[in-house]
């Protein structure tokens, strides 16, 4: 059974940085992605960054470029989101994901769009983040 745990959330202040981490387990797939996603109260869930695990690519949503990076280690099966120069609208709930079909920019692209409703298959609890400002 896959299963997607997210940690790392909190409360902190604008300008801020937090580390988000995603411990994957049961994964027997040999090409998927890793997206963070996010939804704040009364919007809808957006997609924030992926990884793919076949070459490592990397796509974010233009609203964290700069300040969002993405990254794995594989040994631990975990993904990171680190977020820096938080803003208060970066306030959501944030999801990590699993996709069984791989990544790249055309299902990252999608993703966008869908808020990874159709993209990806497995989708952890969240984990509150709180920017103040």
């Amino acid at each position: 059974e896959v299963q997607l745990v997210e940690s790392g959330g909190g409360l902190v202040q604008a300008g801020g940085s937090l580390r988000l981490s995603c411990a994957a387990s049961g994964f027997t797939f040999d090409d998927y992605a890793i997206g963070w996603f996010r939804q704040a109260p009364g919007k809808e869930r957006e997609g924030v960054s992926c990884i793919s695990s076949s070459d490592g690519s990397t796509y974010y949503a233009d609203s964290v470029k700069g300040r969002f990076t993405i990254s794995s280690d594989n040994a631990k099966n975990t993904v990171y989101l680190q977020m820096n120069s938080l803003k208060p609208e970066d306030t959501a709930v944030y999801y990590c994901a699993a996709s069984t079909r791989g990544g790249g920019r055309t299902h990252w692209g999608s993703s966008l769009v869908h808020g990874g409703r159709y993209e990806y298959d497995y989708w952890g609890q969240g984990t509150q983040v709180t920017v103040s400002s």
